[in-house]
């Protein structure tokens, strides 16, 4: 069986992400969604409110929504699973991916990164720009799953 980790911190699920995981399962037959829990930063969701966000958006069985905390190559060995799906919008997203692979595969000699190209609908989207719009009264209506919107819009009020 074909397992692979799909990382991120998830702050908010976009519909990038959720093209990645839908087209994710076309080729895994099972994904870890890891929420990445990092203590430096401050998220607009916690962690548990980011996993009840995915699991509601993507009630898949094939689907396992996780988190973890501290290096990805310690985690993708505690599960034991040495494979990670990345997605790119950019190339900016290829130089910053094509380190940090070889960083784990550095790490981890079995570590291996698999990268899948962002729909055309959503390569422009990011959770940071998602946050920044939604957090100054922006619609984002479309670029993020309708139970994420429902919660930005309790979060963000429009004025």
């Amino acid at each position: 069986m074909a397992v692979a980790i799909y990382p991120g911190s998830f702050d908010p699920l976009t519909n990038g992400h959720l093209s990645i995981i839908q087209r994710g399962l076309k080729v895994f037959d099972r994904l870890v969604v890891a929420v990445l829990n990092n203590p430096k930063k401050t998220p607009m969701f916690s962690v548990e409110e980011r996993r009840a966000l995915i699991r509601e958006t993507c009630p898949d069985p094939r689907v396992e929504v996780d988190d973890f905390q501290g290096l990805l190559v310690h985690y993708t060995r505690r599960k034991g699973v040495h494979l990670v799906l990345r997605g790119l919008r950019a190339a900016s997203d290829f130089e910053y991916e094509f380190q940090l692979a070889n960083m784990n595969r550095k790490l981890d000699p079995e570590f291996e990164s698999v990268f899948m190209m962002t729909g055309q609908d959503s390569f422009y989207i990011s959770s940071q720009l998602v946050r920044e719009v939604a957090s100054l009264g922006g619609d984002v209506e479309g670029l993020v799953p309708p139970t994420v919107f429902r919660k930005l819009r309790e979060r963000f009020p429009r004025k």
